[in-house]
């Protein structure tokens, strides 16, 4: 049933991949070839790693059946080597299974694996670790660098091989990093870059720039066919303009076409998304059908967002830090849960009547998202009294320098002689700061605030001052940052005087801990972190979104499954929780709640994603 359906969805778009025999993909002066055929890439980005691997056949099945005939999937370096030399290829970071599922349902695929993919991912993709290698530059000709990259790309391609377009497989070609040409012009970096591809996947190479001279002449490089994103003329014709290299010429491919926009934590930073706006909707179509017509090739960015489970967001730098929120919704055709939008119906619609067929099949209806009765939730657990045992030194140590890559690192230092005035925590806030006395809390320091607040201190012999710093996503987009590490890098100062002697204590938290069986919240206004837990039934097991009213900032723990980070400011107000996560009957939640309060309201699940602003309460 399955392969007779994609069969004929294949007839209705041209696509005769399903049964060739001995695929190999190129292309002439205008045209891709696959087979020695002309083939348009109609496609749609889509990342594994974003999406709960039980529901990977229905998205790329989704995108089948919407006309795309081709995914385009960033790969996260950092998920798959979170420690040097460790691999983890298993759940959601198994892309060779999302590969083969892509192949099963009649999709071709387009390989963007880096080493830098930006992506709004932590870092940009690369691992935390890479901080810590000596005399490390990222994104240059550097020689620690570049033996990184070529281990990471090595290890990929091995298992990738059987998947590769001249083995059979669905991989079509690769990308050169990602937008190099905003970033820098270093052609010696671009060419190793393409050298390890070469030698390790053997594939068609192409770069993706913006559409601009400096971006396709930082970008582009010699061997691989140059293209752009954005929108689709102005980039068609700055490539035109400004690429001259005949081995970097070829068909036009808008790499990355925007649906709409990211979402970035803040006050006054509103959802992003046209669903709903047939104006907007008519614009994209209209984009669509002038790149088709035009003999061009698309991938929409994104098709499907997904989420950026536990600390796997990063953040983009304006005037200062701006994290990305957990939701990678990105208004796509697609939204978070899976669900198709009018943009996806709008994009069917054009791409049917493009390709001179008839519709493409519906879908079958999809289970709506259910609802999870109020559950209660008691504190288990005080922070301070869940700490590791601790590493000491003179000076403050960095995260990474702590074998930590993510979450929260607690610095503790027992004062000896009464001190007083403005707290320096290190070189700069990095990138949350909860500033502890005694362990009751006295104030927020936080990069993500052009003008972060500033927490003056008195002092006494014997006090205890607590700093706890949250990575909040090292920046994946912005100016050259090339140092990202974590924690505090520095000394730490009250009124000038330098600090000496501390305990640090890594709290990455891959699993909440175990309950403490006594938690003090007589003065939550002034209280310390606290975990609070409870399990929860569903009458069917199914798409729910968390929503935490009151609560201010902290992340959520289900049936052991990182969620993400919440914020109270906004725009995202619920979290999404796939029912693959959940069982019918005791349901596990454990909710960390760095700054507890009175306002903290009924945490339930909701059938509506929710959205919207509020202030933030460490500014008020």
């Amino acid at each position: 049933m399955r392969f007779s359906l994609l069969a004929a969805i294949a007839a209705l778009i041209g696509n005769s991949t399903l049964v060739a025999a001995n695929p190999s993909f190129g292309w002439n002066n205008d045209t891709f070839l696959l087979n020695g055929e002309p083939y348009r890439i109609i496609g749609g980005q889509m990342d594994a790693q974003r999406i709960p691997y039980q529901y990977w056949y229905d998205r790329l099945y989704k995108a089948r059946t919407m006309g795309l005939n081709t995914i385009f999937t960033y790969i996260f370096w950092d998920q798959l080597e979170p420690t040097p030399g460790k691999w983890d290829f298993s759940g959601r970071n198994n892309i060779a299974e999302y590969l083969r599922l892509a192949q099963e349902v009649g999709l071709n695929v387009v390989l963007r694996a880096g080493p830098y993919v930006c992506g709004e991912h932590e870092w940009g993709g690369f691992p935390a670790w890479l901080n810590e290698v000596p005399g490390m530059v990222v994104r240059s000709n550097n020689a620690p660098f570049l033996d990184a990259s070529r281990s990471y790309l090595q290890r990929l391609a091995a298992e990738l091989k059987p998947l590769l377009v001249m083995n059979g497989g669905p991989i079509l070609m690769a990308q050169i990093e990602n937008e190099y040409g905003s970033y820098g012009s270093d052609h010696n970096y671009m060419a190793a870059l393409r050298d390890m591809f070469q030698d390790y996947f053997g594939l068609p190479l192409y770069t993706n720039d913006g559409g601009g001279e400096s971006y396709l002449l930082g970008g582009q490089i010699h061997g691989a066919l140059a293209e752009t994103d954005g929108d689709p003329a102005t980039g068609f014709a700055a490539r035109d303009k400004y690429v001259t290299d005949p081995t970097s010429l070829g068909p036009q491919l808008d790499g990355e076409y925007y649906i709409t926009w990211l979402d970035l934590w803040a006050s006054n930073s509103t959802y992003q998304t046209d669903v709903g706006s047939q104006s907007a909707i008519q614009s994209i179509q209209s984009d669509l059908k002038w790149t088709l017509d035009n003999n061009g090739s698309i991938s929409f960015y994104m098709f499907h967002g997904g989420t950026n489970w536990g600390f796997q967001a990063g953040a983009d730098w304006a005037n200062a830090l701006t994290p990305v929120t957990t939701s990678y919704d990105y208004g796509a055709p697609l939204d978070e849960s899976g669900r198709t939008t009018d943009i996806y119906n709008a994009l069917k619609e054009t791409i049917t009547a493009w390709a001179g067929s008839k519709n493409l099949p519906s879908l079958a209806a999809q289970a709506p998202p259910v609802k999870v009765a109020p559950i209660a939730l008691n504190p288990t657990t005080s922070m301070f009294d869940a700490l590791p045992k601790p590493v000491r030194a003179a000076t403050p140590m960095n995260m990474e320098a702590l074998g930590q890559s993510y979450g929260y690192t607690l610095y503790r230092h027992t004062v000896g002689s009464a001190v007083d005035g403005v707290l320096t925590p290190g070189d700069a806030p990095r990138d949350r700061v909860i500033v502890y006395v005694n362990e009751k809390r006295v104030g927020v320091i936080d990069n993500s605030y052009e003008y972060p607040s500033t927490v003056t201190l008195s002092l006494e012999s014997n006090d205890v001052l607590d700093i706890l710093v949250e990575n909040q996503g090292r920046v994946n987009y912005g100016p050259r940052i090339p140092d990202q590490r974590k924690g505090i890098i520095g000394n730490v100062t009250v009124g000038g005087t330098v600090l000496s002697e501390w305990e640090m204590f890594p709290l990455g938290f891959d699993q909440p801990p175990s309950s403490s069986g006594k938690v003090d919240i007589s003065d939550l206004a002034h209280s310390g972190p606290i975990f609070y837990s409870g399990t929860f039934d569903v009458d069917t097991v199914g798409d729910t979104f968390l929503e935490l009213p009151g609560w201010i900032k902290g992340v959520v723990w289900v049936n052991g499954e990182n969620l993400g980070r919440y914020w109270i400011v906004g725009p995202q107000q619920t979290l999404y929780l796939p029912g693959c996560y959940l069982q019918k009957t005791k349901n596990k939640i454990t909710v960390l709640a760095l700054e507890p309060s009175d306002m903290q309201g009924v945490v339930q699940g909701i059938t509506t994603r929710n959205w919207g602003n509020n202030p933030d309460p460490d500014l008020s």
